[in-house]
């Protein structure tokens, strides 16, 4: 067989071009996508039988997406390179739907700077903090990570929330973070932060809106919860 022949390029070439002309459906099975997304990073094999074997092993394109790197080069035929490519779609769907939130929008509920984190925050497995900053006109100016790993250890500390909120001209704030295993409520962690945050900010007369906590397809504000409204009134 010649150097450049390859036996699965015709396959290929009809995948491709089936994708290019219809695209993927609702109907698409799962192991057809992630065969198509790794035609780009295994070039001269098969990939049928390693799509298969990333979804028994995780189960859903989802997990795949979500899995470390050390965890996908565990399944074979999975690279450095195919890895690579895998672990760059969520960042990828993170800017896509950050671009195509509130930002520059009018606000007129804290359910959508709500909406708009939680597509910020798909996939990610650690504790992220941020900081939504706000004009006086209403709308958001940018969404800033001030902070990532456990939200009690990382150290948000107070100065570089003020910092960033000078920084930005902001008049109003909302911060979040992410619970990536367990349930949207508040810890004591939480609260505490939340209280410092919003004392520290009355200060240079910005006002702290909300504390968003995320978790899954759920999310929490502390601001419209009863019993936690008390640490917005610095």
């Amino acid at each position: 067989m010649a150097k450049n022949d390859n036996p699965h390029a015709k396959h290929r070439e009809r995948v491709r071009k089936e994708f290019l002309e219809n695209g993927f459906s609702d109907a698409t099975p799962p192991h057809k996508i992630l065969e198509f997304l790794l035609f780009f990073a295994i070039p001269r094999k098969d990939t049928n039988e390693t799509a298969h074997a990333l979804l028994n092993r995780f189960g859903s394109i989802a997990a795949v997406l979500e899995a470390t790197p050390e965890e996908l080069m565990r399944v074979d035929g999975v690279g450095e390179s195919a890895a690579a490519l895998i672990k760059l779609f969520l960042p990828v769907f993170r800017e896509y739907n950050k671009e195509k939130s509130v930002k520059s929008s009018k606000i007129t509920s804290i359910d959508q700077i709500g909406d708009a984190l939680m597509k910020k925050y798909i996939g990610y497995t650690t504790e992220v903090f941020t900081l939504v900053t706000l004009s006086n006109k209403g709308t958001v100016i940018a969404f800033d990570t001030i902070g990532d790993g456990d939200v009690s250890s990382i150290g948000v500390s107070t100065r570089s929330v003020i910092e960033k909120v000078i920084e930005r001209k902001a008049v109003g704030a909302v911060i979040c973070h992410n619970h990536p295993k367990g349930n949207a409520l508040p810890s004591s962690a939480d609260l505490e932060m939340t209280h410092r945050l919003a004392t520290a900010l009355s200060h240079i007369n910005v006002c702290l809106l909300d504390h968003i906590i995320i978790a899954d397809d759920d999310w929490v504000t502390l601001a419209k919860t009863e019993c936690y409204a008390h640490l917005f009134k610095a």
